[in-house]
């Protein structure tokens, strides 16, 4: 591990917040206006907030976090970027949630000492985080210090099967338990605006297997693994809304495949960390 990948990373995310902020994909307007960025999986499977302390690791501009303080969870949202985290400060003054949420500016990896060792209730991390890390195992010791005994961690991501799948998802075509870095050069972020300054980034696959193992490992009791069979975008061509049910999916009669996952792990009370 060497600094120059999240260096790169960093400075790519530094330059995506003002593009995602003005993007009608995230609608900041909306959000402001009560919008909830939440999938309905994630609101059932982890129920009721009110009164919780809830820590969002790598947060970008807040809106999950703060649709959690909206459900009424004390929130911390911690994320490496530093534009990332002022606009969430922004957000949570602009829709009068200062006084329940705070935005801390940290690497994943250094949480537990940004936070002064701090536990919390709920940590919960939200989709398209761990492609940015390269070690999945570090990353849920350092997750699982951060829950209070008793408490939970909370995944929800994209599910790692789709990345084999190729640009149509019609044909495996990549190799599932390739986990190597890989360097990628794109001049516009996933909103489709904007150019970027910093165009370098780097991603890591982690199976599905190295994901739930690693939080085994790190202490944590598996409660739930769910694979849902939609998600937040046209992944793939085929893919559509469909009336009354969240997200996107293959069409009616199309074989399926899980476009999303999501994990709730629970640190037992009375266990050592």
């Amino acid at each position: 591990m060497n600094d120059d990948w999240l260096r790169r990373n960093r400075e790519n995310w530094d330059d995506r917040v003002a593009v995602h902020a003005a993007s009608d994909f995230y609608d900041l307007p909306g959000f402001r206006e009560g919008a909830d960025t939440l999938r309905p999986f994630e609101i059932d499977e982890l129920g009721d907030v009110k009164g919780r302390s809830l820590l969002h690791l790598q947060c970008h501009m807040g809106q999950d976090t703060l649709s959690w303080a909206r459900r009424g969870a004390r929130v911390t949202g911690l994320d490496f970027s530093a534009p990332a985290v002022e606009t969430a400060r922004g957000l949570a003054a602009d829709i009068g949630l200062a006084d329940r949420a705070r935005f801390v500016v940290a690497d994943v990896h250094d949480a537990a000492e940004a936070l002064g060792g701090e536990r919390f209730d709920i940590v919960y991390t939200g989709v398209g985080a761990l492609v940015w890390l390269p070690d999945v195992e570090r990353w849920a010791r350092v997750a699982a210090s951060l829950v209070a005994e008793g408490g939970v961690l909370y995944l929800a991501e994209f599910h790692p099967f789709t990345e084999v799948l190729g640009e149509q998802g019609t044909a495996v075509v990549r190799d599932y338990f390739f986990t190597e870095g890989e360097r990628f050069d794109f001049p516009h972020s996933y909103t489709g605006d904007g150019e970027l300054a910093h165009t370098v980034q780097v991603q890591w696959h982690h199976t599905l297997g190295e994901i739930v193992t690693a939080l085994a490992r790190a202490g944590l009791v598996i409660e739930l693994l769910n694979e849902h069979d939609y998600t937040l975008w046209t992944r793939f061509p085929e893919l559509e809304r469909v009336p009354g049910q969240p997200g996107y999916r293959y069409p009616a009669g199309r074989p399926r495949v899980p476009l999303m996952f999501s994990i709730r792990a629970r640190r037992p009370a009375g266990v050592a960390r």
